[in-house]
């Protein structure tokens, strides 16, 4: 793969994307410690508690595809970078996420929360787990590319059925986030899938 100076700078405009879009909800940005605003714990509604038990695994698989790649060797620059500012943008959203189940009283997802989910919220199955596991080198790259850009549309479909029908101001602020970021994420994929 060409390491151009386009893609690399299209990486560093994708965080700082995932970065300012996310930061007042996240806390000051990638890697932050947050907690629940005080407006979290009111003015909420079902949609926001299906949106946050959803997205928490969601984000979790993101972050487990991302180590997996990462702990492969030949792995193309851009590609171990872009796999490490996802990890760095959704686990604080995951805790963010995680504090408002519990100002809500609302139960966490469990290891088998993504049940239902199914493929049409862009998750990967068990075998495209297995199949990402098992590649290597550029084909590891190239196959973490296609299946993050199918994982990223799918948080966008979940994060905008949020924006219509959630209605608790810090889950639709961070909604937005991620329509933002993946978007964002899903252009720079498709521009280094381009180069393989």
């Amino acid at each position: 793969m060409k390491n151009r100076p386009a893609t690399s700078a299209a990486i560093a405009l994708t965080l700082a994307l995932a970065v300012t879009g996310c930061a007042s909800v996240t806390g000051s940005g990638p890697g932050a410690s947050s907690a629940p605003s005080s407006a979290s714990a009111s003015a909420f509604n079902a949609t926001d508690v299906m949106f946050v038990q959803m997205m928490i695994p969601h984000h979790a698989q993101a972050i487990e595809m991302s180590d997996t790649l990462l702990a492969k060797d030949g792995v193309d620059a851009d590609v171990r970078e872009l796999a490490e500012n996802i990890k760095a943008a959704q686990q604080p959203e995951i805790d963010t996420m995680e504090g408002w189940l519990t100002a809500w009283g609302a139960e966490m997802p469990g290891a088998g929360g993504m049940a239902g989910m199914g493929h049409d919220n862009g998750m990967m199955s068990d075998d495209d787990m297995s199949t990402l596991a098992a590649a290597s080198g550029p084909d590891a790259s190239r196959l973490f590319l296609e299946q993050m850009i199918v994982h990223h549309e799918g948080a966008i479909e979940m994060a905008q059925d949020e924006l219509d029908s959630g209605s608790s101001p810090d889950v639709r602020e961070l909604a937005e986030a991620i329509i933002i970021a993946q978007t964002a994420e899903i252009a720079t994929m498709r521009t280094l899938l381009a180069e393989f």
